[in-house]
């Protein structure tokens, strides 16, 4: 698939979490109306609801990771894009769809800068680079202690 139609999928999954954080309809009957409105091919849509599903299924773990990153803004209290840019990211972060980390970043970043604040995307970028970071070292340690026994 495209990095184009990936895109569309998260932008579609991204609005699919926001409209039920606000609105508190169902993330999946959401994002199959969105799939709908936005004529997304069958591959796109897959990826949509995949990244959707990644979320709500991990979602307590992904917000204690957005805890320990973001000590200062508890998840409840980010701003609702934020929160839930963040949420994709670390989903395909943590999930084995294969994507590297630097493009889930990348992504990211983009979408922040299209529906979030002025300081989104930093903040995004911030939060997801220490993640990241801290998971790249944990598996050198991992590696090491492994190297070892």
């Amino acid at each position: 698939m495209t990095s184009g139609k990936r895109h569309r999928a998260r932008v579609a999954a991204l609005q699919a979490l926001y409209e039920a954080d606000n609105s508190g309809h169902a993330p999946l009957d959401a994002v199959r109306r969105i799939i709908a409105q936005e004529r997304l091919p069958a591959n796109s849509a897959a990826f949509a609801e995949e990244l959707l599903q990644g979320v709500l299924a991990r979602r307590q773990e992904i917000d204690q990771v957005i805890s320990r990153t973001a000590t200062e803004w508890p998840v409840e209290q980010l701003a609702p894009v934020d929160r839930n840019v963040l949420r994709l990211a670390i989903s395909e972060m943590l999930g084995d769809n294969g994507t590297p980390v630097g493009a889930v970043i990348n992504e990211a970043v983009e979408l922040a800068k299209s529906f979030g604040s002025e300081n989104s995307a930093r903040f995004v970028n911030g939060v997801l680079g220490t993640i990241a970071r801290e998971r790249r070292e944990q598996l050198q340690a991992n590696q090491s202690t492994a190297g070892k026994g």
